[in-house]
């Protein structure tokens, strides 16, 4: 039987065999119906086209308007594992193709299943002890690995003074031909009226199973060790820091995520990482990589709409066009233009930047997801709905979160170099020098007191409203500010 694989199942853990028939499909209209940034459409165009050459006489690869299009020129029986969308899976529940379960990640949704029933909170840090022990992982006998769980707070350190982190730079993928063609292609498309957001530029991220375990075996070697410390530290100069870089080829499926886990244990085990960095990052691929992949079937499909803070401002232009040199605010703009660069920055300017000035200000979370799902080399619509509707925007109004990711400017000037040289002053909410998310919080903060309240993490600040003497001011300084770029 003929495996269909889907442009995010791309790596070898996708079959049963080595020598087992393959479909892969380029579908047009995907680009046609919603503008996705540049550097993504390439990365996955590279990545299907590697795949087939790599399989060459074993693949019959399809370049077709639509799936169901080249549905019609496939005559033998097909199967698929699982696919990643809702979307992909109504498209194969109309078809004759096998659905086997879901591959690519460490739990099972039955173990997911099995630990969510009964529960009123899923709460992450749950969820990730129980992956540790259902898999044995960082465990000595019973007990976490050096005693406990979570080291987060460990986490935690201040960028470095030098505006640098002193690590090996991650290794870059070198283009070939096949990119070339991607690129001509891409070219001739917006020739033909098909859009994209964002700037083209050199591929960043790997294409290929090879590429993808050369990164991850540099990355344990080199950058694991100081992972740990700066992983939400912020810097202008220095968008990598030490962090992996393996988000975008773990989710196109070129690495089983298992392998990746297995081999940051094994670093710690041989001394050749500290715990604090090796829990850090298994944290995030068997903790919140599985949890926010099971979330998105979990939570069903009305989720997506969660809107219980009743943000209804729409992205504005500057932001939807990623027009980075419209903002004045320093890590704004200088994050903005990690997006429009290279479809990518790290999770903390992610939801500390992008998320919390968009919170702040009211912006619908359901557009919000649609936006980071286009921009993100790494996005993907199971990636995105929890992540920012629960998470980032807390448009769920606690499901998966305590509290919201809402902070002011004190926060960005203790974990960035970027307050200094902008034309806003962290300890400053109100007048023209106002910091836009010290200003925000507040404003945020006042309109939506009704709906925080109870909210025990949150009473501090709530009481605080009251002994600001210049709230209404800076309220009705942010209702003029409206949708303008800060």
């Amino acid at each position: 039987m003929r495996r269909w694989l889907f442009a995010d199942q791309l790596g070898p853990h996708f079959l049963d065999s080595t020598d087992q028939p393959v479909l892969l499909v380029e579908s047009k209209a995907v680009f046609r119906r919603r503008a996705f940034h540049r550097q993504k459409a390439h990365l996955v165009l590279s990545a299907l086209r590697h795949r087939a050459a790599e399989l060459g006489d074993q693949a019959l690869h399809l370049r077709t308007e639509t799936y169901r299009e080249a549905l019609t020129q496939v005559r033998e029986p097909l199967d698929a594992c699982h696919p990643t969308s809702r979307a992909a899976r109504r498209l194969l529940s109309t078809t004759d193709v096998t659905v086997h379960d879901p591959r690519g990640f460490v739990t099972t949704p039955t173990q997911f299943t099995a630990w969510a029933d009964g529960r009123r909170r899923l709460r992450l840090e749950d969820f990730y002890r129980h992956c540790r022990v259902l898999h044995d992982v960082l465990m000595d006998g019973d007990e976490p690995a050096g005693g406990r769980w979570n080291l987060d707070t460990d986490n935690r350190e201040p960028p470095p003074a030098a505006g640098r982190l002193d690590v090996a730079e991650p290794p870059i993928p070198v283009e070939d031909d096949i990119d070339a063609q991607v690129r001509a292609d891409l070219d001739r498309w917006q020739d033909e009226g098909i859009t994209f957001t964002g700037r083209d530029g050199p591929r960043l991220f790997p294409v290929t199973h090879a590429e993808a375990a050369a990164r991850l075996r540099h990355f344990v070697t080199h950058r694991l060790p100081v992972f740990g410390p700066y992983e939400d530290a912020m810097l202008a100069g220095d968008p990598w820091l030490a962090h992996s870089m393996l988000s975008a080829p773990l989710n196109l499926g070129l690495l089983d995520p298992i392998d990746a886990v297995h081999r940051a244990e094994a670093a710690y085990r041989a001394g050749r990482a500290p715990l604090a960095s090796a829990e850090g990052f298994i944290r995030q691929i068997i903790g919140w990589r599985d949890y926010i992949w099971h979330l998105y079937w979990h939570l069903g499909e009305h989720y997506p709409a969660s809107n219980k803070l009743a943000a209804r401002r729409a992205l504005p232009r500057w932001f939807a066009d990623l027009d980075a040199d419209a903002v004045q605010a320093r890590c704004l703009s200088d994050v903005l233009a990690g997006v429009r660069d290279r479809g990518w920055v790290h999770h903390i300017p992610r939801l500390m930047v992008l998320g919390n000035y968009a919170l702040q200000r009211g912006w619908q979370p359901a557009q919000l997801a649609d936006w980071f799902h286009r921009n993100f080399v790494d996005g993907y619509e199971w990636v995105m709905t929890a992540n920012v509707v629960g998470m980032s925007q807390y448009a769920d109004a606690g499901v998966i979160t305590t509290k919201p990711y809402a902070a002011g400017g004190a926060y960005l000037n203790r974990m960035s170099d970027y307050c200094g040289g902008c034309p806003y002053d962290p300890r400053h909410r109100l007048g023209d020098d106002a910091c836009p998310y010290t200003a925000g919080y507040w404003a945020f903060l006042h309109r939506n007191r009704q709906r925080l309240h109870g909210n025990i993490r949150l009473t501090q600040p709530l009481r605080q409203l009251d002994r600001l003497a210049d709230l209404d001011a800076v309220v009705e300084q942010e209702r003029h500010r409206g949708s303008r770029a800060p």
